[in-house]
């Protein structure tokens, strides 16, 4: 941590890169100036921390998908920030060697895709019973003594996480103290939630015998979200009793509204199958066409499959309703710009799954949708007129699409279906020092761009400016050669981090580049 090249790199993180660093803490500081980089990091030095004392985070309060209720976040000033992501910088790695493996949430080179395919894989080729786990308020309860003492470390590590766990909330302008929990919103929280539930999977699993005949609990957990599967309901239950003893020690406790049993072929209590971080997992049963096989060849009369999940699908079916409604007054290209990323993003995350029904029962209901806002553009004209001014090329080639000679609205299901998804191996972490390994993941990972996935393959995984290879984790942008944005070329594009984006355009120098030449 005194080391200058660290110090450099972690106000690179929060000044730079994150995309947090438009906002403020309590001292109102953000976007920090070039100039005013370097004397952050020379004030984030570990020589000084004995002298100096943490500033209360801000606290502010954002809507939680699809409800009503907010969840709180908690803004450290962006000094904190920048020793937040130093500190994290030195643990990180120690903890990545010893983190359990079926462990996906908040840690380098793992996704939410590979929680759901570890689900996946465990249930298909057997039925099992399956515990829906919550821990409620986990972020707000977590243990600070456990915590603490849990992670071990320096002498000087420990007192500045304990100064960051007890520097208080501020709202508005009442200040409150934090007796527990760690705030989200710190760059370093993730990582300390990540600790204190770590031994989880494996407290889980004590007392069954190391044969691999016998059949232990499955634990896979997404942050404070997790699953435990087991063909047996006793052996589930008990899971359940040991997982909330062992929480206990943490400060934490099972959210018993949203903890619940079920099973992934049968009926059990009303429910059949589960949601998990936005899909919905089941085994359906089909004909002996469609049925898995086991490994000797025996058909088993069901089939895994993973789709969006209903209340997703809704979800995003009411936000794309509530921006068009929001547009009514403007112009066809705006509309498309705002719903394109939109479309894109959601997409995109439910791709690695059996999306492409859902896909086209989007876009039909999109259309309908679309077709409102139109007719609500022009109520004195016939809806063939106001069918061939928005989709132009319908009577031509029959393509239903929104377009003009300006924009064109992307479709959900243009996005193509990665399945199967290839899950990260084991333990495998960016730390391990297997490049290979972790450039090929990223550049076919689910949410990697076409675009940007070809420049990396051209570019061999490595930034054209300044040389380095890409990480898990890194911003990655496409740049022009010649500044032109309409010509996009392969020649002329090229992936560069978001920092040396930044440096390239900088107004501060004149840089020379030209194709297959470096800068230096």
């Amino acid at each position: 941590m005194k080391s200058e090249a660290a110090r450099l790199l972690a106000v690179r993180r929060v000044t730079q890169e994150n995309q947090g660093k438009k906002t403020a803490g309590v001292d109102g500081i953000k976007l920090v100036k070039p100039q005013q980089r370097k004397a952050m990091a020379k004030a984030i030095h570990p020589k000084h921390w004995k002298h100096q004392k943490s500033k209360p985070v801000r606290r502010v309060w954002i809507p939680k998908p699809g409800k009503a209720e907010k969840r709180p976040l908690g803004i450290p000033v962006m000094v904190e920030r920048a020793k937040q992501a130093l500190v994290k910088a030195a643990l990180e790695p120690e903890w990545e060697a010893v983190f359990e493996p079926n462990s996906y949430g908040f840690r380098p080179g793992r996704s939410c895709w590979d929680a759901v395919e570890a689900i996946y894989n465990n249930i298909r080729y057997k039925q099992k019973y399956v515990l829906d786990a919550d821990i409620k308020g986990c972020f707000d309860n977590i243990n600070h003594e456990a915590l603490l003492k849990k992670l071990e470390g320096s002498a000087e590590i420990r007192r500045v996480v304990k100064t960051w766990l007890k520097a208080g909330i501020m709202e508005g302008m009442e200040l409150a103290p934090t007796e527990a929990g760690t705030p989200q919103g710190g760059v370093i929280s993730p990582l300390l939630a990540n600790i204190a539930l770590h031994g989880l999977e494996e407290e889980i699993k004590k007392g069954y015998p190391k044969d691999r005949n016998v059949e232990k609990p499955v634990v896979i957990r997404y942050a404070d979200d997790f699953v435990i599967l087991h063909s047996d309901k006793e052996a589930v239950e008990q899971a359940a009793i040991r997982a909330e003893e062992w929480l206990k020690n943490m400060g934490l406790h099972l959210n018993q509204k949203k903890t619940k049993i079920t099973h992934t072929h049968t009926s059990y209590e009303g429910n059949v199958g589960f949601d998990f971080l936005g899909f919905h997992i089941r085994q359906y049963p089909v004909g002996k066409t469609n049925t898995v096989k086991n490994t000797n060849g025996k058909p088993l009369g069901f089939k895994a499959i993973i789709k969006p999940s209903k209340e997703a699908i809704k979800r995003h079916l009411e936000e794309t309703g509530n921006r068009i409604k929001a547009l009514r007054a403007a112009s066809q290209e705006k509309l498309i710009r705002e719903l394109n990323p939109v479309i894109r993003g959601w997409s995109n995350y439910y791709r690695i799954a059996a999306s492409s029904d859902t896909y086209a029962l989007c876009d039909h209901i999109l259309y309908q949708q679309l077709l409102s806002w139109a007719k609500y553009r022009h109520s004195k004209k016939g809806i063939g007129w106001v069918i061939s001014k928005y989709w132009p090329k319908v009577k031509e080639h029959r393509d239903w699409t929104f377009q003009n000679d300006e924009a064109e609205l992307r479709k959900h299901r243009k996005t193509p279906i990665i399945r199967p998804y290839a899950k990260v191996k084991g333990n495998a972490s960016p730390y391990d020092g297997n490049l290979l390994y972790w450039s090929q993941r990223l550049k076919t990972h689910p949410m990697t761009r076409h675009k940007v996935g070809m420049l990396l393959q051209k570019q061999h995984g490595k930034c054209r400016w300044c040389e380095l290879t890409f990480k898990d984790g890194d911003k990655i942008e496409v740049d022009h050669l010649d500044g032109n944005h309409g010509n996009n070329q392969k020649s002329n594009l090229m992936a560069i981090h978001r920092h040396c984006h930044d440096e390239r355009h900088s107004p501060r120098e004149t840089w020379v580049y030209a194709a297959g030449v470096s800068h230096n």
